[in-house]
């Protein structure tokens, strides 16, 4: 009797944790059944969070449990539990290219202004510029030459002169990257001439002024340049419709000086005629030399900075600063020089000779720097 009464007890316990255990979590009161027993098995959420059916399964496959999952069945989604949560969309513009605008230590940028100043494919350009300094100069000496006085050209420096110069290039070229344009260009100077006025020995230790006329100046120069835009250190400029970059370029240079000639109208006195025979040179005037021009090939670089910007039709314009070291410029060395001579009668007096004296020197050299820093505009059309 004991042993039947013990025995109901123990079996009404073990009857009642299912339901005692089952009362322990919560009644998923939008729950649609779909799966028989057996057919699956349904985890609480981690916060005890109600779960709710969201997705419904249309294929067959077995799941994690190795039971036959059932097209038409439903599992239900954790609404509140380890589940990443949606992303969240941010509207704005991001910080331009180069801004030292950051979020969460990340580097952003525009797409618009990036696509639109990149340097990308094939170009050609062509630029003009002002020549907004103009340096070097021509040098002759004649040192150890007898009587150099009687040879115009034995002057102090004299720099060159401008009328207009303005320098032009053409460019072809290709982008390397975002970054770095490669090309090659011509580049050619022009509207520089040598001094209009020099001054030259008068023989006895001073300077006398002597009229120049000729001589004009060009240089030629293909070179091949590289550009570097700098927008990663400086960011864009003028709200961002300005991209900064530096350049530099080396090349040869062909300088030519044209023919030109040298007047001299001052008397140079060699004797006094009171002590002069007759016949004897007392004098020299107007003297005129003709100094043949000259061509020389020089190495030349040349260094540039400036900003682009861009224009419609895939045009970009680039505004630029450059300076040009352009090597040396230098005549043939060859002077053929005319002057009137004067004579003395013998008695005390001169006379101009009824012949004019012409003389041929050679090896004279005269020559001197060129160097321009220019400011001008570049037009590149890119393919």
């Amino acid at each position: 009797m004991i042993k039947s009464k013990f025995s109901a007890v123990l079996t009404g316990v073990l009857l009642s944790l299912p339901l005692a255990a089952g009362a322990a979590y919560p009644v998923y009161q939008n729950y649609q059944g779909g799966m028989q027993p057996g057919q699956g098995m349904y985890m609480p959420a981690a916060n005890n969070q109600m779960m709710q059916p969201q997705l419904q399964y249309q294929g067959g496959f077995s799941n994690s449990f190795n039971q036959q999952v059932q097209p038409g069945m439903r599992y239900p989604q954790y609404a509140n539990g380890n589940v990443a949560a949606q992303a969240t969309r941010i509207t704005g513009g991001l910080p331009r290219v180069g801004s030292s605008q950051t979020t969460a230590g990340r580097q952003y940028y525009q797409p618009a202004d990036y696509d639109r100043l990149a340097d990308s494919g094939l170009y050609v350009g062509l630029s003009v510029a002002y020549n907004a300094s103009l340096s070097g100069g021509m040098k002759a000496d004649y040192t150890g030459e007898t009587d150099a006085y009687t040879v115009p050209g034995a002057f102090e420096e004299a720099g060159f002169i401008s009328d207009t110069i303005i320098p032009m290039q053409i460019s072809v070229g290709a982008a390397i990257n975002n970054d770095v344009r490669i090309d090659f260009s011509y580049l050619r100077y022009s509207g520089l001439s040598y001094p209009k006025v020099v001054n030259t020995s008068d023989g006895a230790g001073g300077m006398v002024e002597a009229q120049v006329n000729g001589g004009a100046v060009t240089a030629n120069a293909t070179m091949l340049n590289v550009y570097y835009n700098i927008d990663s250190f400086t960011g864009y400029l003028a709200g961002g419709s300005l991209r900064p970059y530096v350049g530099a370029g080396v090349g040869v240079s062909l300088n030519t000086i044209s023919d030109y000639a040298v007047n001299d109208s001052t008397f140079y006195s060699v004797l006094d005629p009171a002590y002069a025979g007759a016949g004897q040179l007392t004098g020299i005037s107007d003297i005129i030399a003709y100094h043949n021009g000259g061509t020389t090939e020089e190495l030349v670089f040349m260094l540039e900075g400036g900003v682009t910007t861009e224009l419609q039709g895939g045009l970009k314009l680039d505004m630029f600063v450059r300076y040009a070291n352009m090597g040396e410029v230098k005549n043939s060395g060859s002077i053929v020089l005319s002057q009137v001579e004067w004579l003395g009668d013998g008695a005390g007096g001169e006379y101009e000779a009824p012949y004019d004296s012409v003389f041929h020197y050679t090896n004279w050299y005269e020559s001197g720097k060129l160097g321009m820093v220019d400011v001008g505009v570049r037009l590149r059309l890119q393919f």
